[in-house]
C-alpha cells in the first residue's frame, strides 16, 4: 500500500515544479518517486530474483538504443565544435538514467499488471483531490508557498507553465476510460467516470491547444475501438450491444447524407467550440502555429545538419527572436517561470517530440521510440483494451506539441500498456481481488509496483 500510494503521489507530483526547491530540480514529487524507487530495488534484491519478463525486455532494449543514440550524438556534436547549454545538457544527462532505471522497475515482476492498475486507481482518485487543492489555491480558499496558479489568463496550478497541467489532465483522464472499461462493477465504473470530471475540466482551464485535440480524438478513437471489439466478438449469440454496432453502422450513410445538410451548422458549432477552449480565444493561435513550424523547420535542419546522428541530450534550437522580444516587452510576468537563458547557446525545444528526438539522438533515436510505441499500441490493440489503446494515442497526440519522454505519467502510461496483456485476463475474470475489496474496486492489500522517475 506505502509503495503504491508513494508512486501515485510521484507520478501526480512530478509537474508540480513550482513546489520545488528554489533553484533545485528535486521536489515533493521527486521524493515521492526517489523513496518509491529504493524500496523497490531493497525488495528486489531481498528476492534476488528479477525474471525478464517481455515488458522488461522491451523495455531495456529501448533504453540501451536510446543511450546509445544518445552517446553517438554527443561525440557527433562535440566533433562538429556545436555549443550548448552545458547546465540543460547536464539535466537530461541525469534524467534519462532515472527514466530508465525506474520504468524498468515498473515492469519488474508477472503481477505487474495487476499492481499498475492498482496504482492507476490511486492516480485517478488522488488525482482528483490534488486538482481540487489546486483550484482551491486558485480561488483563494487555500494557500500554498511559492505557488501563482496562474500564467495571465491561463490556469496552471503548482505546475511551472500550463503544459505540464494540461499533460497531467489529459492522461488522468484518459485512464480513466481504461478503468471504466475494465471495472467488474458498475460502482467501479461510475467511480471511474467522476474521477474524469475535475481533468477534463482544469485541462480546459489551462487553454493549451493539445488538450483540446486530443479530448475531440479520444472520443472518436474509443467508441471506433469498442465497435471493433463487438463486431468481432466470437459469441454466437448476438448481444444487444453488437446488435446496436451494427445498427450504427448501417445507419452511417443515413447519417452522413443528414450531415451534408447541416454542414456549415455544424462547422460553425465545432469551430465555436473549439475557440472556447483555446488559448486567448483564438487570438494568437495564428500566431503559435508560425512559430511552431519555424522551429519543426529549424529542428529538422539541425537534425539533417549531424548526419541524422544527432547532437546529444539538451535542447539545440536558437530561441527565436519573438520570444526574447515578449520577454523584454512584458515587464509583469506570472511568478515561478521557468525560461531557457538568453546566453548565446541554442537552448531552446522544438515543442515536438519526435523532432526532439531527433535532434538529440538521431534517427536511431527515433526509431527505437517508435518501435516501444509501436509494440506498447500492439499490446493493448490484441489484448482488446480500447481504453488504454486510447489513452497511449492521445498521449503520443499530445507529444506533437511538447516533449513527452521526461514526463514520469507518460512512462507509466508506456508501463501499463506493455503489461496490457497480462492484466486482461486477470481483470475481467475477477483475478484483481487480492484481499479485500474496497471503494471503487481497490483492493486493500497492495504490493508494490513500477514507473517512472524524471526530472522534468
Amino acid at each position: 500500500m506505502m509503495c503504491d500510494t508513494l508512486l501515485a503521489l510521484g507520478l501526480l507530483l512530478s509537474v508540480a515544479t513550482q513546489l520545488r526547491l528554489q533553484g533545485s530540480a528535486i521536489g515533493p514529487g521527486e521524493l515521492c518517486l526517489l523513496i518509491w524507487g529504493l524500496l523497490v530495488l531493497g525488495r528486489q534484491a531481498a528476492r534476488l530474483s528479477c525474471p525478464l519478463t517481455p515488458a522488461l525486455f522491451q523495455l531495456v532494449i529501448f533504453w540501451v538504443l536510446f543511450a546509445t543514440a544518445l552517446s553517438i550524438g554527443t561525440i557527433t556534436a562535440f566533433a562538429m565544435q556545436d555549443s550548448h547549454d552545458a547546465e540543460l545538457f547536464l539535466h537530461d544527462v541525469m534524467a534519462y538514467p532515472l527514466l530508465a532505471a525506474v520504468s524498468c522497475l515498473g515492469v519488474v515482476g508477472s503481477d505487474a499488471g495487476p499492481r499498475l492498475r492498482r496504482v492507476a486507481w490511486l492516480l485517478a482518485v488522488l488525482g482528483t483531490g490534488s486538482l481540487a487543492l489546486q483550484l482551491a489555491n486558485a480561488g483563494g480558499l487555500a494557500g500554498t508557498l511559492h505557488s501563482d496558479p496562474w500564467y495571465w489568463n491561463r490556469f496552471r496550478g503548482w505546475s511551472a507553465n500550463p503544459e505540464q497541467l494540461a499533460l497531467l489532465c489529459a492522461a488522468l483522464g484518459l485512464l480513466t476510460l481504461h478503468l471504466a472499461e475494465t471495472a467488474t462493477r458498475p460502482s467501479g465504473r461510475i467511480a471511474a467516470v467522476a474521477c474524469a470530471i475535475l481533468p477534463v475540466y482544469v485541462g480546459w482551464l489551462a487553454k493549451t491547444d493539445a488538450f483540446t485535440v486530443v479530448l475531440l480524438v479520444a472520443g472518436p478513437i474509443f467508441i471506433t475501438l469498442k465497435f471493433r471489439i463487438w463486431l468481432s466478438s466470437s459469441e454466437r449469440s448476438v448481444r444487444f450491444r453488437t446488435a446496436a454496432a451494427w445498427i450504427a453502422i448501417l445507419a452511417i450513410p443515413l447519417i452522413l447524407a443528414s450531415a451534408a445538410l447541416l454542414t456549415s451548422s455544424i462547422a460553425g458549432q465545432t469551430a465555436l467550440l473549439v475557440k472556447a477552449m483555446s488559448k486567448d480565444n483564438e487570438k494568437t493561435t495564428g500566431q503559435e502555429l508560425e512559430l511552431r513550424l519555424q522551429l519543426w523547420s529549424e529542428a529538422w535542419s539541425r537534425g539533417l545538419e549531424s548526419g541524422m546522428l544527432g547532437l546529444g541530450p539538451g535542447p539545440h534550437l536558437p530561441i527565436p527572436a519573438s520570444i526574447v522580444q515578449a520577454r523584454l516587452t512584458n515587464a509583469k510576468q506570472p511568478k515561478e517561470i521557468l525560461h531557457p537563458a538568453v546566453n548565446g547557446t541554442p537552448n531552446f525545444e522544438a515543442h515536438n517530440t519526435p523532432l526532439d528526438l531527433f535532434t538529440q539522438g538521431g534517427l536511431l533515436a527515433i526509431l527505437s521510440f517508435l518501435w516501444l510505441t509501436a509494440k506498447a499500441l500492439v499490446n493493448t490493440y490484441k489484448a482488446r483494451l480500447a481504453g488504454l489503446t486510447t489513452a497511449l494515442c492521445g498521449l503520443l497526440l499530445f507529444g506533437m506539441s511538447v516533449l513527452i519522454v521526461r514526463q514520469p505519467i507518460f512512462w507509466f502510461s508506456i508501463a501499463l500498456c506493455l503489461v496490457g496483456n497480462g492484466r486482461a485476463a486477470a481483470g475481467r475474470s475477477g483475478g484483481l481481488n487480492h484481499g479485500s475489496r474496497n471503494v471503487a474496486g481497490i483492493p486493500s492489500q497492495m504490493d508494490r509496483l513500477g514507473a517512472p522517475f524524471a526530472l522534468v
